[in-house]
């Protein structure tokens, strides 16, 4: 028969990229390009993506599941699972039962659809993320600013004239919170257009080299820098109104920021004063501006008063919800319709620490003192998808520990890895080839408003279950049934019908949910959910109300390299669901939050050497390090140091350096380099590949050490729960040789 060829989007970060397969006639991917007729990423790819293949037959991946390190069928996996569960659930309650859903969990369909499901079926407060670990502190600023926590603006890179941006490193993390294929051309075009790059961080990464400007910031002081500039905005008359009547709170922002001008912060920052000041002006003089900051700004002490001030910065150079500021997607999936409720945190708290739940979870830093801590309510089971906290969380070493003294632990990944070596069960999720493809949490956060759908382009073996069919008999198992994982879906369907009908400006309010239902995609349950989305969504036809609508039947059909939707529009009345209605620019929760600040101005600065982390082009945190291909050339495990600080220790390249913490020491391989400003150190994450009892034999080879040994599980932005793994204090030495 020879060589086929197919069309798909990459999985693997949040780029969005399409990719174009080559598959032989065993179904094995032989070639992976770029997919030149994608609208959205134009044929770019990555070193990631092009070892989709790789990855894809990759020999470590688990193809059966394990139970208790045996090879076991499905129906016997999943009886292990029920009773499993069950005995612990009989024994001490349903809170005793966590769950953790780590990262790659958002880069799937199965994910999204089916993990809320799993921890409802539950009914455990004991939900962990991967947010707490990365992102939560924007969902904070965005609940309380604009009522939803995922209303989360972008910057219109291809429209914008000035760029300022923190703690971002997107030529090597491919951009997060906003999905741009391509973001290397895209910044490379604001340049071309006349416009400005500055990048704000204590390296000059890759990205910074790239900009017109860098500023070396010291770790952790990024929340000093913004204020300083919203100060000068205010001192200097400068604050534009572009949203007039419908922002509250900029005179008590004004008053909140006036101890912060840029005199008084350039020692704790390290950038001069007149640098932030001219910097202000910069941006407020811009015709289109945006600021973006991201994972770098979030995982540090003060990550929600980053957050929150960078969106101020937005409303108050009047470029929030405007072409080429910050601007809200609008996904093809998302009904315009749904209102949420406003937000708020702290519904219920940790049964140990009392750290109050935000979005619905607890932080990952306190994992560990729940499954630790005896007493009522105390962790005993675990369920983790998709997910390695044994390297990903703060001090993960002592969770590694505490992991290995659970009753019961289930595992959905395909690997044996540093996390899953705890669990009873391992229920692996097919190959990527074989798992269909739509991107329900990124397309949220993309620069353009897009769509793509991507069917499997190899069937899976006779009784394989899908991801969706594997984490739907998860929550039916959970629920106590553990009927037909169909009858989950089904449920889903017929209630969200039945909303849609009963509310007023539904594009099919007043009709029959019978009626709707018989229309659907004749596909897969997973697709027929995602039909129902696409056809209720801003975009849909409506269930037949706008017959040029979309469906997912014309997307797979005339649109199978992706659909445009067009550049993003203003929408910032759909967006808001404040109880004012409006902007809220300064929240209380945060404004008190400010004299961690004034405190912080206040105490003896230290000149004691602080740890960041690091992103590497061809790593996505620690789930791709066992293919060869990504852990040769530069992407190593050393710790970045700049030479004043290698000459001060005695320390030259390729010899060995301690670092040590509260929590831990590791030993790595120095790097000195004039990228790493004075007082700094940086060792990238995902690595520590060397713990006995995993099959991943490319990964154990190039091991690494893992940064989360030294970053403390104690230490947390107090707004989010998000885990500190920026500006972390160390120090370091030569050990004895």
């Amino acid at each position: 028969m020879g060589d086929r060829t197919a069309f798909r989007t990459c999985p693997l970060c949040e780029a969005l990229c399409g990719l174009e397969l080559t598959l032989d006639d065993a179904g094995t991917v032989t070639r992976v390009r770029g997919d030149e007729k994608d609208p959205f990423s134009k044929g770019f790819i990555c070193p990631k993506g092009a070892t989709l293949g790789s990855l894809d037959g990759d020999p470590d991946r688990l193809a059966e599941p394990l139970v208790n390190g045996e090879t076991a069928g499905w129906d016997e996996a999943f009886e292990a699972v029920r009773k499993g569960l069950a005995d612990v659930i009989e024994r001490h309650g349903r809170d005793s039962v966590a769950v953790y859903i780590g990262n790659p969990t958002a880069h799937s369909i199965a994910g999204p659809l089916y993990g809320g499901a799993i921890v409802k079926a539950l009914g455990t407060r004991n939900l962990f993320t991967a947010s707490t670990a990365d992102q939560m502190p924007k969902h904070v600023a965005c609940g309380h600013m604009f009522g939803d926590p995922l209303a989360i603006p972008v910057p219109d890179l291809d429209r914008t004239g000035h760029l300022l941006m923190l703690g971002a490193n997107p030529l090597e993390s491919n951009g997060s919170l906003a999905s741009a294929p391509d973001f290397p051309g895209r910044l490379k075009a604001i340049k071309a257009r006349g416009g400005k790059v500055t990048v704000v961080d204590p390296r000059r990464t890759r990205t910074a080299a790239l900009a017109d400007e860098h500023l070396f910031i010291k770790p952790g002081t990024d929340a000093f820098f913004l204020m300083a500039l919203v100060h000068t905005l205010f001192a200097e008359d400068r604050v534009t109104d572009r949203l007039p009547g419908r922002v509250n709170g900029l005179d008590d922002l004004r008053a909140l920021a006036v101890d912060f001008a840029p005199e008084r912060v350039a020692d704790v920052t390290g950038i001069p004063a007149d640098v932030i000041r001219r910097t202000a002006r910069e941006l407020a003089a811009a015709d289109r501006a945006a600021v973006y900051g991201r994972i770098g700004t979030c995982t540090q002490a003060y990550g929600t008063l980053n957050s929150w001030l960078v969106d101020a910065l937005n409303v108050l150079t009047g470029n929030l919800d405007r072409e080429g500021g910050a601007m809200f997607p609008r996904p093809a999936h998302a009904p315009v319709y749904r209102r949420r409720k406003p937000f708020t945190t702290g519904r219920w708290r940790s049964r140990v620490r009392g750290l109050p739940e935000v979005n619905g979870e607890l932080p990952v830093a306190t994992l560990v003192d729940e499954i630790e801590t005896a007493g009522e309510g105390q962790v005993k089971a675990l369920i983790t998808i998709g997910g390695n906290p044994a390297l990903s969380a703060p001090n993960a070493a002592r969770l590694d520990r505490a992991l290995a003294g659970l009753v019961f632990m289930v595992s959905v990944d395909p690997y044996l890895n540093e996390t899953t070596r705890h669990a009873n069960v391992i229920l692996p999720p097919p190959r990527p080839a074989q798992t269909p493809h739509y991107d329900i949490a990124l397309t949220g956060l993309a620069v353009r408003d897009y769509a793509r759908y991507s069917p499997p382009v190899v069937p899976l073996p006779d009784g394989r279950p899908s991801e969706a069919v594997v984490l739907a008999r998860l929550a039916m198992i959970a629920s106590g049934t553990d009927g037909d994982p169909a009858a989950l879906d089904e449920l889903i369907i017929t209630s969200t019908l039945a909303k849609a009908t009963a509310l007023p400006g539904s594009p099919v309010h007043g009709r029959e949910p019978d009626e709707l239902r018989k229309m659907l995609d004749t596909g897969t349950l997973t697709e027929q959910r995602l039909d129902m989305m696409l056809r209720l969504g801003p975009y849909g036809d409506g269930f037949g109300a706008d017959p040029s609508g979309l469906t997912l039947t014309r997307l797979r059909t005339e649109h199978p390299h992706g659909l445009d939707l067009g550049a993003l529009k203003p929408r910032l009345d759909e967006v808001l669901c404040t109880t004012s209605g409006r902007v809220e620019l300064c929240p209380s929760t945060f404004a008190a939050d400010v004299d961690r600040l004034h405190a912080a101005l206040r105490a003896p600065q230290t000149d004691g050497m602080v740890l960041i982390g690091r992103r590497h082009l061809r790593s996505n945190n620690s789930w791709l390090h066992n293919l060869p291909e990504l852990v040769r050339g530069s992407n190593v495990c050393t710790l970045q140091l700049n030479p004043q600080d290698a000459e001060r220790l005695g320390v030259t390249a390729g010899e060995t350096i301690r670092v040590t913490s509260r929590t831990g020491t590791v030993d790595a391989i120095a790097e000195p380099t004039e990228t790493v400003m004075p007082g700094v150190v940086s060792l990238p994450h995902g690595w520590g590949h060397d713990r006995p009892g995993t099959r991943t034999a490319v990964a154990h080879e190039h091991a690494g050490v893992n940064v989360n040994a030294v970053t403390d599980e104690q230490e947390i932005d107090p707004l989010s729960g998000n885990a500190v793994f920026n500006g972390v204090p160390v120090t370091l030495a030569v050990p004895p040789r």
